[in-house]
């Protein structure tokens, strides 16, 4: 296992997609895993997700979710010869990590059975439409298929068991939605842990947990994700982009939203 080599990733801004028909032997191996969420629905054949307690083998009706910074070792189940997912890497809205909330089969894997026949034909159907969307020419691409993959979250919610007995716990809800409401601001983990009524490393543990970034990566990307649409939808100058979305210094902007995106400000809004 370990003289795999390392898979390749892009840099995600919002979302990338993909519609895979793998045969026997194909695997992808990121021992660090990635910055972003992965979410893989499998159409036919099998699937095999490696974690540290063995190995998750997923069916056709069976979506997984990874978290960030959680191994990736996952391929054509040993003994098939293909295996058809549907796949996601994304950032999630601040309003979906509630609806994935599926069961844990290992530290940062969930996995979701979907057993109504309605149910998985939609999720399918809307999975394949933000595949499709992500990939293709129309502007403001990505928003589109983070509308339908939030379709395919919302379908899912419907056969999670966990909906009712576990929801995201109310503390983090209240920090998440404090975050998004406070771009702009200056926040540090300990005014929102009193924000919250938490002690600060009770709020770490928590929202890590269940939201799978720490509060001030859920923050950024939040900002940035902001920012993306502020340079789609409108003619504001980067510095006003910047300072709406909480960056004091344009410069500092520029260097975060190109790690994430892999273009600088000016050149996202030029595509």
């Amino acid at each position: 296992m370990q003289n795999r080599m390392i898979t390749g990733h892009s840099r995600v801004n919002q979302i990338i997609s993909g519609h895979f028909h793998q045969g026997k032997g194909y695997y992808a191996w990121r021992p660090d895993g990635t910055d972003d969420w992965l979410i893989v629905y499998t159409i036919s054949g099998l699937g095999r997700f490696g974690h540290d307690d063995g190995d998750l083998i997923v069916h056709p009706g069976d979506i997984v979710a990874i978290q960030p910074g959680t191994l990736h070792d996952y391929g054509v189940e040993q003994t098939r010869q293909r295996w058809e997912p549907l796949w996601a890497h994304v950032h999630p809205r601040a309003t979906w990590h509630e609806w994935m909330n599926w069961p844990q089969v290992a530290q940062g894997v969930f996995r979701l059975t979907l057993r109504d026949p309605e149910v998985r034909q939609r999720v399918r159907r809307r999975f394949s439409a933000a595949n499709d969307l992500c990939n293709g020419p129309l502007p403001h691409a990505e928003t589109f298929a983070m509308n339908a993959l939030e379709e395919v979250l919302l379908w899912c919610d419907m056969e999670n068991p966990n909906t009712q007995r576990s929801p995201i716990d109310a503390r983090v809800r209240l920090a998440t939605e404090y975050l998004c409401r406070n771009l702009q601001e200056k926040i540090t983990l300990d005014g929102l842990a009193d924000h919250c009524r938490l002690s600060t490393s009770r709020l770490a543990h928590l929202f890590r947990d269940q939201v799978g970034y720490t509060p001030q990566q859920f923050l950024e990307n939040q900002r940035l994700n902001r920012a993306a649409q502020l340079l789609e939808m409108t003619g504001k100058s980067i510095k006003e982009i910047a300072r709406e979305v909480g960056f004091d210094n344009p410069f500092y902007f520029t260097l975060r939203f190109k790690r994430r995106t892999g273009k600088s400000p000016t050149e996202y809004r030029g595509r």
